[in-house]
């Protein structure tokens, strides 16, 4: 068993949790969010999407099944959504000392002290949600006795540029060439269009595509406020004034949004699970989709040649965007999800059978 060392989570609102550690024992700061997914913590950890983020775990107990291998296929994890994890520290009840799957490689304990990330157990995360729910994601910090540290505002960053690769790099040898703009781009994206015959062309967040040669692109998901991106929405404007296929996930939603000449905004505290209803726009048809994000689309202000093309059925805020006669569309939600349901990959073949080779 761990000997856990005691830490504390102090929030800017100045409320304090104490706990223990099962992470490294460092201090860290960033913005405090919750999710509320009963599995997946693998997949979550390693998300681009939490750059800057103190994760919350809602689900009660964590560590469990310990943390997959660390094989690659196709020059990418096959188990993790990137190369490293992203999280600036991880918050849970209770966690397990002891690990047991057929796929274990390691203790999450072990996993966070391998990339210096804390995490602090025995907190009552149920006030702690409570409090978020009502106040919005916050910032906060982890203290270990004599290392204090400042709060940090990830919001003021441009996490994008952290988060994505800094070289071209190119996947598979399909005949279809995607262009992939890299803004923290989860592993499962790039499966998912690789397994539809595709080359992918990943290039990093501020990459000028245009001289590139490609039937399509697509925004991927990433961290942060999409205001930050400017450079990329100049480029994704290149794009959509031309008629080849476009599909943006989560922060490509958003991105795609500003590039039509629609708005974004903060949300309070953000879509951070595996069960958040979608209506597809002029049906009553309802998705269960994954989510992770902070920021939305203001619906109200797309440009005329726009509309929503799915809708959160709890808040009413955007979950999707397409153009009505070009093939450009976009959703908040992952459809490729992972982790969580997969109900909705069948737009990753929307997007496939668009592209039109001659």
């Amino acid at each position: 068993m761990l000997k856990a060392k005691q830490a504390k989570l102090i929030l800017e609102n100045g409320t304090v949790f104490t706990g223990k550690s099962f992470g490294s024992e460092k201090s860290t700061a960033g913005e405090v969010v919750f999710y509320t997914a009963m599995t997946g913590y693998p997949e979550s950890l390693t998300d681009p999407s939490y750059t800057g983020q103190i994760l919350v775990s809602t689900y009660p107990m964590i560590g469990n099944y310990g943390v997959p291998h660390g094989h690659k296929e196709n020059g990418i994890h096959k188990y993790y959504e990137s190369n490293k994890l992203h999280i600036s520290g991880l918050v849970i009840s209770d966690y397990s000392f002891e690990f047991s799957h057929w796929n274990a490689e390691k203790s999450l304990s072990d996993w966070l002290k391998e990339y210096n990330v804390p995490g602090i157990f025995d907190i009552d995360t149920r006030a702690l949600t409570k409090i978020l729910r009502d106040k919005g994601s916050m910032l906060g910090k982890i203290e270990f006795e004599g290392e204090e540290t400042d709060f940090y505002d990830p919001n003021k960053e441009n996490l994008v540029a952290r988060a994505s690769c800094t070289e071209r790099e190119v996947y598979g040898d399909g005949e279809k060439r995607v262009v992939l703009i890299d803004c923290g781009v989860k592993n499962n994206i790039i499966r998912c269009l690789l397994k539809r015959g595709t080359t992918v062309i990943r290039v990093p967040w501020n990459y000028d595509f245009s001289n590139e040669d490609y039937d399509g692109v697509f925004i991927s998901n990433g961290p942060g406020d999409p205001a930050m991106c400017e450079e990329t929405v100049q480029n994704v404007k290149k794009a959509i004034g031309g008629e080849k296929p476009v599909m943006g996930i989560c922060l490509g939603n958003q991105l795609l949004a500003r590039a039509a000449g629609a708005d974004t905004y903060k949300l309070k505290f953000g879509h951070r699970s595996h069960n958040q209803p979608v209506i597809l726009q002029g049906t009553d048809r309802c998705f269960i989709t994954s989510q992770n994000h902070g920021f939305a689309v203001a619906t109200e202000t797309l440009p005329n040649d726009w509309e929503p093309l799915f809708t959160n059925a709890n808040d009413n805020t955007n979950e999707g965007i397409k153009h009505k006669t070009k093939p450009f569309f976009s959703t908040q939600f992952h459809p490729e999800a992972s982790s969580g349901p997969t109900d909705t990959e069948f737009l990753f073949d929307d997007f496939i059978d668009s592209i039109k080779k001659d």
